[in-house]
């Protein structure tokens, strides 16, 4: 994929004058997730930022599982993650996994212990974080915090060996237990757990902390610019003691930009996670959810989401985007490759009174009038047709120019039509119109004996494919007034509509992830996990028209 606008920002600046200076040679940066869920539209903005910046200095990218945690990663989370990146167009120059350098961090644990740099702990859990102190109060030095060299030596070789219990000890570095950024007062390296790792199977018992490992890493890859988000800045230091302390041959320098949310959306791994755990959604690639593999079922394009991405540039804060925004950037990339076509999502029957019974005629239609070369379709056209149920109305209010008893309509790229009766059921609802045409006024001849004022869509009744239709609206609600709320308590109730219809006879060859604009319905995407040989089934991306403006 094209790297991009070369607009500037601050990290672009930071390494043009690192390599003015001679500091660095080569660029190289990494994305750096953890397998523990799947990568969601803040991630593509992560991806974007390390892979485009890498690339306009002719530098490299690697892809970097940080599995520290095996009690939360999976291989699925691993392999979910490798198909994203390559979707949206990059591709990374090494595959890494943190838990191939454990042995590594294990002998740089060793070497900060005979330093007196780190120390075995045995206090609990809440009792380091009572001893650790507040943001107004300094900690408390740990009983066992000047335990001997050899004591803390043995006592670390025991946890790996597997001699103590989960959350019996810890090592700790030994910083400075009233330093005002909490982050150094002596934090945890390594935790004891019992856990089958994906990578390493039952090799270790003891796993590194994030924090401890996470700087090793781009250390060892020889990662010049570790780019993360804003909320690392305060580990920064930390980070910089670890490489320093640790001895490290290279010399990483972190650099934190702004994230960024989307309103109506959820951007938390923690929080999608208890969607799809409590069966709130259909799984991690329902296309509410703005994991990527959701927005790819939905049906949203890889050059969309990197356009989008690319347009809220690189901040040093936090921000938050309309999600009208990255709505805009779909309807921009499909308006020249999405063919139009139509379709009926709510049926009312039409029948045709004077059209000939038995005949089928065809029609030409375009596919797309904002790209001729999309060249024309046939569409047939007979005596019983479906428009939609909203098309028509009884007694309509002033201004309602489609069809109602006695008004003349224009059927898109067929007929003017003629409503003249009303056929009801014995609850009185409305179930089959009767009108008639005028064989005078077929589109495409010229006609201009006289105007009407509304173009309505149909399908013809008896070659239309059955279809169903999901309409998705934003999961989160609208919470500026209430934050009190959990964000379960905020879920849209009416998220998704499902509704069946019809689509044109033509669409008996549509594929999975196949995307067709539907005349003033919006863009569709043929689901790829619910179309059967039987039944198609579409997702509606977006509808056709916003009020956002870049």
């Amino acid at each position: 994929m094209d790297s991009s606008s070369h607009s500037s920002n601050f990290i672009k600046n930071i390494i043009i004058d690192d390599l003015k200076s001679g500091k660095h040679k080569e660029i190289i940066t990494r994305f750096p997730p953890e397998p523990n869920g799947y990568l969601h539209i803040g991630h593509a903005k992560a991806i974007s930022i390390n892979f485009d910046t890498a690339a306009e200095f002719n530098g490299k990218t690697n892809l970097r599982f940080d599995d520290t945690n095996p009690i939360k990663e999976d291989v699925e989370f691993v392999e979910s993650i490798k198909k994203d990146i390559e979707w949206l167009g990059y591709k990374w120059e090494n595959l890494c996994f943190a838990s191939n350098y454990f042995d590594e961090m294990y002998q740089r644990a060793v070497l900060l212990i005979k330093k007196g740099l780190a120390y075995v702990e045995d206090l609990s859990a809440d009792e380091i974080r009572e001893y650790r102190g507040t943001l107004t109060e300094p900690g408390k030095e740990s009983p066992y915090r000047n335990r001997s060299i050899e004591e803390n030596l043995d006592l670390f070789e025991r946890m790996k060996n597997g001699e103590f219990q989960n959350g019996e000890k810890v090592l700790r570095a030994k910083i400075d237990m009233s330093s005002p950024n909490i982050n150094m007062r002596d934090p945890v390296l390594y935790r004891i757990s019992h856990t089958t790792h994906h990578n390493t199977g039952d090799k270790w018992c003891i796993y590194p902390m994030y924090a401890f490992a996470h700087p090793l890493e781009d250390a060892i890859e020889g990662v010049t610019h570790s780019l993360c988000s804003i909320e690392f800045e305060d580990q920064r230091p930390l980070y910089n003691w670890v490489v320093e302390n640790c001895e490290m041959e290279s010399t990483p320098r972190q650099i934190e930009f702004g994230r960024y949310n989307i309103t109506n959306t959820v951007m938390s791994k923690r929080k999608l996670k208890q969607l799809v755990d409590e069966g709130i959604v259909d799984g991690w690639d329902d296309p509410r959810m703005p994991t990527i593999s959701g927005l790819r079922r939905r049906g949203f394009t890889p050059e969309a989401i990197i356009a989008f991405c690319r347009e809220i540039g690189v901040a040093r804060n936090n921000a938050t985007v309309d999600v009208q925004m990255l709505e805009h950037f779909i309807r921009e990339d499909l308006k020249l490759k999405a063919p139009r076509t139509m379709a009926v999502l709510k049926p009312l029957k039409v029948v045709i009174t004077n059209y000939p019974e038995g005949q089928v005629e065809m029609l030409d239609a375009e596919n797309n009038p904002e790209a001729p070369e999309m060249g024309i379709r046939q569409i047939p056209f007979s005596r019983e047709i479906y428009i939609e149920q909203e098309d028509f109305m009884e007694n309509p209010p002033k201004k309602y120019f489609r069809l109602f008893p006695g008004n003349e309509v224009r059927l898109k790229h067929a007929y003017f039509i003629k409503c003249e009766e009303v056929i009801k059921d014995e609850n009185g609802e409305v179930i089959e119109i009767h009108c008639t045409y005028d064989p005078e006024t077929k589109s495409g001849t010229g006609f201009t004996g006289r105007k009407v004022k509304g173009t309505i869509h149909w399908v013809e009744a008896t070659q239309a494919k059955p279809a169903e239709f999901r309409l998705y609206d934003s999961l989160i609600l609208d919470d500026n007034e209430d934050n009190e709320k959990s964000f379960i308590e905020k879920i849209n109730p009416n998220s998704l509509e499902i509704v069946q219809g019809f689509v044109e006879n033509n669409m008996d060859s549509a594929k999975p992830q196949d995307k067709f604009q539907f005349f003033r319905h919006g863009y569709f995407n043929v689901d790829p996990k619910y179309t059967t040989n039987d039944l198609l089934v579409f997702n509606r991306i977006v509808s056709l028209k916003s009020s956002f403006k870049l």
